[in-house]
């Protein structure tokens, strides 16, 4: 099943601006873990918020385990996790309160999100804090509440947006475990990163970009251990 297909997408900030992201088109299937990649300002946030759906897009088609993004946004958003760069929450709830507020907001049944807080804890690890305020969390901290947030009603979908700046070394290894299992329960993970040596070791395939521009799609998968020295050769050829 292709959980997200993206085809031509199109994205300008201003009318007669240049685009930011200009023809996109890539796709997660089922069990895959998809990365894109670029250097600063290739389009790599502006890409993963116009598909989930924080950006409108000026031309283009995404959708969402079938659900086109535009004509049934609802019926979409309720199939993908997203978790932003600036990890923004609700900082006047504790992390419990947060959590529970997306169950709600999700149709999580009471008794089922707890057993996935518990299961989401022993990746996370938040502790005590989870009854603590998120205004009091440091960067790692609201980092990790939000993904446990976007995981709680399981989606076929999980999109990150840079993952791994600001975790300590114990929690990137295990977000990297857990990205692996999620995707080999069926789901897809999509997700942006700066860290090349990451995206090979993770990634079944990486679209690579550059000022706004999809440049290749490499199946890193495919090429087995040499897929860092690929990726990390074609990156630096464009840029």
């Amino acid at each position: 099943m292709t959980v997200l297909k993206v085809e031509e997408l199109c994205k300008r900030y201003q009318k007669r601006g240049e685009y930011a992201v200009e023809n996109i088109s890539f796709c997660c299937e089922e069990g895959e873990i998809v990365g894109l990649v670029g250097h600063n300002g290739a389009g790599k946030s502006t890409t993963v918020k116009c598909l989930e759906g924080m950006l409108p897009f000026d031309r283009g088609r995404v959708e969402i385990c079938g659900f086109d993004l535009k004509k049934q946004p609802l019926a979409a958003k309720k199939n993908f996790g997203f978790v932003t760069d600036d990890h923004a929450a609700f900082v006047r709830m504790t992390g419990r309160g947060y959590l529970s507020f997306l169950g709600d907001i999700y149709g999580v049944p009471t008794r089922e999100r707890r057993r996935r807080y518990e299961e989401l804890e022993q990746v996370f690890f938040l502790g005590r804090a989870i009854d603590n305020l998120i205004s009091s969390y440091s960067h790692g901290m609201r980092q990790k509440i939000c993904m446990m947030g976007s995981l709680l009603h399981r989606p076929k979908l999980w999109v990150l947006d840079e993952p791994m700046t600001g975790l300590d070394p114990f929690t990137v290894r295990a977000v990297k475990q857990y990205m692996r299992s999620y995707a080999g329960e069926g789901h897809a993970v999509l997700f942006s990163s700066h860290d090349l040596p990451a995206v090979a070791a993770l990634c079944d395939r990486a679209v690579l970009l550059k000022k706004g521009r999809q440049v290749d799609t490499l199946p890193l998968k495919s090429y087995g251990k040499e897929g860092e020295k690929v990726l990390e050769e074609r990156y630096f050829d464009e840029n």
